[in-house]
Order: structure tokens, then sequence, then C-alpha cells
């Protein structure tokens, strides 16, 4: 096990989130408890975001990894940034990136398990979806039904706002679109999951 400067590792244990600039730079040199804070402070918040689009906690959890793995290996290029990019916006965008791929490769095998099913006329039993098994009560589970209805582009925006409150400006940032399009897709978004469950609830 290294022993790791102590006057370094205090100065890492003083680090805030509004201030990531000097904890970016000692896990490019290689502080290790500077790379373990880094990981803590953003985990949760990469997991969510994985959990929201991907709706598998297994596969959340292997995102989150091969996220900050990538990250990590690519910080130095992220201090050369000239386009104003947050490090929470940077991280995100990675994040959905490897979201976007785990969904990729999963409609690949899914059209391929349903082939060889019907080839071999293998009957398999129904799962519960991992927000039916989540979410607590009725209501949460229609939302979500409503909202994987969505189209990708109208899904992430709802998703990036409401279930983890990033404002319009990150999640400008993250999906490299401007506000005006981020407040479009959200109204367009609300009226869709509106009209969807009113016609759910026959009113």
């Amino acid at each position: 096990m290294k022993i790791f400067d102590l006057a370094r590792v205090n100065s890492v244990e003083r680090m805030t989130e509004a201030q990531p600039s000097w904890l970016i730079s000692e896990c490019i040199a290689g502080n290790e408890a500077a790379i373990e804070m880094l990981v803590r402070q953003y985990e949760t918040g990469v997991f969510r975001l994985a959990l929201s689009i991907v709706s598998d906690q297994a596969e959340a959890n292997e995102i989150t990894q091969e996220t900050f793995i990538a990250a990590l290996r690519s910080l130095p290029s992220y201090t050369n940034y000239r386009d104003g990019k947050s490090f929470k916006a940077w991280l995100y965008t990675i994040a959905l990136n490897h979201s976007r791929s785990h969904l990729r490769k999963r409609k690949v095998i899914e059209r391929l398990r349903i082939t060889l099913n019907t080839i071999f006329q293998i009957e398999t039993q129904k799962q519960a979806s991992p927000e039916e098994a989540v979410v607590e009560n009725e209501k949460e589970v229609e939302v979500w039904k409503a909202l994987n209805q969505l189209d990708e582009r109208f899904r992430i925006v709802v998703i990036l706002r409401y279930f983890h409150e990033l404002s319009i400006a990150e999640i400008s940032e993250i999906l490299s679109i401007n506000e005006g399009t981020v407040h479009s897709r959200l109204h367009t978004a609300r009226e869709r999951l509106r009209n969807t469950l009113i016609h759910l609830h026959g009113e």
C-alpha cells in the first residue's frame, strides 16, 4: 500500500464540489487519495444518470465504472478544454455516451434473443421491469411507462431536468445543444407525457 503525502491528503479532504480544478490536477498527478475523493464525489450522480437511462442496476454499476475509467484516462484532455464545459457536464457526457452504447448493445442482443426464441420456439417467462421493482406506487409506474414511450431526445432532457435536477444550462452543456432547444424539448416532452397520462386515466 502506498503511503500518501499527508499534506496532500489533507488538502484533498478540504476540497469542495465547487472547486474541482485542484482535485483534478492531483488526480492527473496520480494522487490516489484525490482519485478516490473524485470518484466518491460524483459516483452517485453518475450512477443515477445511468440507471435512469438503462433501468438496470447491475448495468448502471458497470456504466459507472466505465465512465470513471474513461474520465480518469482523459483528464489531461479535459484540462485543455476551450469550450467552457464544466467538469460535471463533461463527466455526465461521458456517462451518457456509455449509457447509450449499452442501450445499442442491448437492442442487438434482444433482437438475437427474439430470433433464437422464434427458431427454437422457446417460451420465456416475462419479468417485471426494473422500474416496476423500484417504484412504490402505480402512479410512478405509469409515469415511467409514459416516459419510456418518448423518443430518446425528449426522454433524456426530462431525466436530466427532473430526476437529476440539472439546470437548463447544464443540460445544454451535456447534450451540446442550445438552451432554447432544451426548453423546446422539455415543453414537447411534458405535453406528450400529459396527453399519455390523461389517456391512461380516461380523463
